[in-house]
């Protein structure tokens, strides 16, 4: 039998990796009991996690079970003694996780990227003391981030979680949702008062990459975890490919190297700017992904037209304009002129 888990000392205090675990979607009393009881032998999960109203971007999908599900939540929540929590958007959801003794609610990226919507989810938690956890928009918005959190503070709630999960990007890259560390980093640094909790679920959109995901959310100085586990996985109504089972959960944990020791400002400072330097290289090998194909289609052009590949009266003009534009950012001109020489040099010879 688990301790019981006091969500609000952990945000007060938030010393100790907090972890999350559950099914994307409360399925079934069988389904959520059976996967319950799993994570309740592993004495890392502190919290048990399961959506009740499942927002799908088309209609006519599984949308959740709604107001009974609650019930079973509180029931295994009796049976184990761990909190459990699911996620609102709209005040009924409020009023009825409220009814029913929910622990804590999340707020999903939809709807904090709905100012109206955070609004009345606002005005609907006044007098509410309950511990309320808000994912990122799903625009990198840092602005509208924070503004979530200003209009629950402004309603009285005084227990605020932030869950990092990524965010929607058209490039190219391993992840359901592109981490952008540098924006919970950001996020951090301007309110250093808010746990930041990292949803690796979401950010993978797939199982393969999540024990390294969640190692480096832990190396960036996260809060904690949100796992999504079910009992079966594979037959799962919503998310099937980024759930795992409760003993894969027990063995991502075990294989996880944790600091419990807090490092000193230094180490911090450093750990922000390393990852804003990954994200910037990041995004540069996808832009220079998308030059290259671009290269490549101007040479199938000119080869239909019978066109020379090296055209030097507009390199060179390129080249100049490149060097200037860099000078007034600060960048020397020999690193422009390296750099940008190697990016042609690729470019003709994806044309030859």
């Amino acid at each position: 039998m688990n301790d019981s888990f006091d969500i609000k000392r952990w945000i007060e205090n938030p010393d100790e990796l907090l972890l999350i675990a559950g099914p994307c979607s409360v399925e079934s009393r069988e389904q959520f009991f059976e996967t319950s009881l799993k994570l309740s032998e592993l004495h890392q999960v502190n919290i048990l996690r399961g959506g009740i109203w499942k927002p799908r971007t088309r209609p006519n999908g599984f949308e959740g079970i709604g107001e009974k599900g609650l019930k079973w939540m509180k029931e295994i929540s009796r049976e184990t003694r761990l909190p459990v929590m699911t996620e609102v958007a709209t005040p009924q959801h409020v009023e009825l996780a409220i009814k029913y003794n929910i622990d804590a609610l999340w707020i999903g990226a939809r709807t904090t990227a709905n100012p109206f919507s955070m609004q009345q989810l606002a005005d609907s938690l006044v007098g509410a003391d309950i511990p309320v956890f808000i994912k990122n928009p799903i625009a990198p918005d840092l602005k509208l981030w924070i503004g979530a959190f200003e209009r629950l503070a402004s309603s009285g709630l005084k227990h605020l979680v932030a869950i990092h999960r990524g965010f929607q990007d058209i490039n190219a890259s391993p992840y359901r949702n592109n981490p952008r560390w540098e924006i919970p980093i950001e996020l951090h640094r301007q309110n250093p008062e808010i746990p930041i909790i990292t949803d690796i679920s979401h950010i993978c959109g797939c199982r393969e990459i999540l024990h390294t995901t969640a190692q480096k959310a832990i190396d960036l100085a996260t809060n904690g975890l949100m796992i999504e586990t079910h009992c079966n996985p594979e037959t799962a109504l919503t998310d099937a490919e980024q759930q795992i089972t409760p003993e894969s959960l027990k063995s991502l944990i075990s294989n996880l190297i944790i600091n419990k020791s807090k490092s000193n400002n230094a180490d911090f400072l450093l750990h922000e700017l390393r990852s804003q330097i990954d994200s910037i290289d990041e995004e540069l090998l996808n832009l220079l992904a998308k030059r290259s194909k671009i290269s490549t289609q101007i040479g199938d052009i000119k080869k239909e037209n019978n066109l020379t590949v090296l055209q030097l009266d507009r390199w060179n003009t390129i080249l100049s304009n490149h060097i200037e534009r860099g000078k007034t950012l600060g960048l020397k001109e020999d690193m422009i002129k390296d750099i940008f020489e190697l990016i042609h040099k690729d470019s003709i010879d994806r044309q030859l």
